[in-house]
């Protein structure tokens, strides 16, 4: 891989690197490929329990790189050529990341505008670095909507009021007040953002990852059901992962008062 790193841990963690830090890790067509890619080799790989996706030198991600252009078969207008490449690239990585069946964590080090932003939330935990902050490009400097998810996060975590503000000034939110809004989990020192990251990771790995799989579908799910569907999904879930041998290991270790030893 050319553009992005993969680094499977010791700990269950596999570290995805965006490995473009001349250009901010920008976004072209190879960078979102290999990042797919090394999510199916995550997501089969039974020794990862959780993947952390950070950026190389001083920013996460820039977005997409728009020096490579838009380039469609067919294409008859710069239009064309862009919602192709939402279309081939950057929304199938979107969804991978969102609806990835084992958590991911996010670790923001530096800028992230435009889709960066949306790569960044589409993670399950956020951390920031106390220098990062987060802008959105598309609306002021460029014509354009927000893309990469950034319209479905944003005003579910932050609130509509704010993420119009935000998508229409083009100002820049520091990572602390991203923290303060509820749009990542922390922000945390400069020299300590890898480490602190990396030991939420490890946690997680080492967790039930079956279970922390089907706790991302049930929210995911609360946002379209009312709450009767709610309730019987949760039931209907319960049921499943009651039968699992995790929640049997769960009990014992609780009764016994020792730490469980969960299967993946």
């Amino acid at each position: 891989m050319d553009m992005i790193t993969l680094d499977r841990q010791d700990n269950g963690v596999a570290i995805i690197t965006l490995n473009r830090p001349d250009v901010l890790n920008s976004m072209n067509p190879e960078l979102l490929m290999e990042v797919r890619a090394a999510l199916r080799i995550s997501r089969d790989d039974e020794n990862v329990g959780a993947v952390l996706i950070t950026g190389a030198g001083r920013g996460f991600c820039a977005g997409a790189d728009l020096a490579t252009g838009f380039n469609a078969p067919e294409a008859s207008t710069i239009g064309d050529g862009v919602a192709h490449g939402m279309e081939v690239g950057f929304n199938p990585m979107i969804r991978e990341i969102a609806e990835f069946p084992k958590p991911v964590v996010c670790a923001v080090n530096g800028i992230a505008a435009g889709g960066g932003v949306g790569l960044a939330l589409a993670g399950d935990v956020v951390f920031a670095a106390k220098s990062a902050s987060f802008v959105q490009v598309f609306g002021p400097k460029l014509a354009l909507v927000p893309d990469c998810g950034v319209t479905y996060f944003m005003p579910r975590l932050i609130g509509q009021a704010r993420t119009r503000a935000l998508a229409m000034s083009g100002d820049k939110l520091s990572a602390e007040q991203a923290a303060d809004w509820g749009l990542i989990w922390a922000c945390v020192d400069d020299d300590k953002l890898m480490d602190e990251a990396m030991a939420y990771a490890a946690k997680l790995a080492a967790g039930p990852t079956e279970a922390f799989g089907d706790i991302k579908k049930v929210l995911d799910a609360s946002y379209d059901n009312d709450l009767t569907a709610q309730l019987d999904l949760e039931k209907e879930t319960q049921r499943r992962r009651g039968n699992h041998p995790n929640f049997a290991e769960g009990v014992k270790a609780f009764m016994q008062k020792r730490a469980p030893k969960f299967i993946r």
